[in-house]
């Protein structure tokens, strides 16, 4: 198991009579940018709550570099986790929100101001550190998670629909700087999301899920070329297609002749 960052086997939840999640198994590589994807309710954000240590399964196990760390607490797991919600502190500033968990941990108390503000660089938010969250626009509150998150160096980072609350705009920034910060800081992430253009645009791998069971997991190119069944080719492919057609009427280029004011 240590050839891989996360090893997840025979995951299994069961609420009343439901079957939450029905004998998981997958992995996910060193570096590798994961999306979890699927319609609510199909399991995704309870395998979330599973890694991060908020819920025991029912069966099956998860090792972390060839450790397991099934029974361990979230604070032993070295994961952090992104929500939609950005769970800041609104009576504390953006630098303060960023060093919370920093000044509460002996290692990096000392310079837990230095490593907050060099956070807040990296997210182009230093100026806006004295603020409170209040007086940031959405996609800025995401980045001071963000920050916060990155701040303790976790080996992986769990994102929880962490834009669907946001603009197209500020989505499509968050996009490109969220792959950045990965490349710079060589985090495993996994993401999960109901919005299959974001997981094509950002993954090195999507794990399409229904009904508490993996679907498929693969590259999006292969995900593309070769659906397993007609619920991803439905679910994945034609939404997507569905999303292009609709841009595609008003991105047609008028003829030579036809549209061309003199």
């Amino acid at each position: 198991m240590t050839n891989h960052k996360l090893v997840v086997r025979d995951l299994s939840v069961t609420m009343g009579k439901k079957q939450i999640l029905n004998h998981v198994n997958f992995e996910v590589e060193d570096g590798e940018f994961l999306s979890i994807l699927g319609p609510s309710g199909c399991g995704k954000t309870t395998i979330l709550r599973i890694l991060i240590g908020l819920l025991a399964p029912k069966t099956g196990t998860v090792h972390k570099d060839g450790v397991d760390i099934t029974k361990a607490s979230p604070s032993q797991r070295g994961m952090g986790i992104v929500f939609q919600n950005y769970a800041l502190f609104e009576n504390m500033t953006v630098l303060r929100n960023v060093e919370y968990a920093l000044r509460l941990n002996k290692e990096t108390k000392r310079q837990a101001r230095q490593i907050a503000m060099e956070m807040l660089r990296h997210v182009g938010l230093e100026e806006h550190a004295n603020k409170k969250p209040g007086k940031l626009s959405g996609g800025q509150q995401q980045r001071v998670a963000i920050a916060r998150t990155l701040a303790l160096h976790p080996d992986i980072i769990l994102f929880d629909e962490p834009m669907s609350a946001l603009d197209v705009d500020t989505r499509m920034t968050l996009r490109q700087e969220l792959k950045d910060l990965q490349k710079t800081f060589k985090t495993t992430m996994i993401y999960i999301t109901h919005d299959q253009e974001e997981a094509f645009a950002m993954s090195d791998r999507i794990m399409v899920m229904d009904e508490g069971v993996i679907v498929q997991i693969d590259t999006p190119e292969n995900i593309i070329r070769n659906p397993a069944d007609d619920y991803v080719r439905d679910f994945v492919i034609r939404n997507i297609q569905l999303k292009i057609d609709s841009l595609s009427r008003f991105a047609a280029v008028p003829e030579e002749g036809t549209g061309a004011v003199e």
